[in-house]
């Protein structure tokens, strides 16, 4: 019995180990400094999206 409780206790330690922090600081939100930085790089990518539309839109009514 007390062997079967040590072979638990012992899966338990090596299932928390890899629960740890991957070295990588997280971010806001809980996602690591590299996925808030590539979602933030995105963004930027559909923010001038829309500005591009916005303007060929503007332009097209003006006609």
């Amino acid at each position: 019995m007390k062997r079967r409780h040590l072979v638990l206790i012992a899966l338990a330690s090596a299932a928390l180990t890899g629960c740890g922090s991957s070295g990588e600081d997280d971010g806001v939100g809980g996602v690591t400094q590299g996925e808030a930085r590539a979602l933030n790089e995105a963004a930027e990518m559909l923010d001038s999206r829309v500005d591009t539309t916005n303007q060929a839109s503007a332009t097209n009514e003006s006609r």
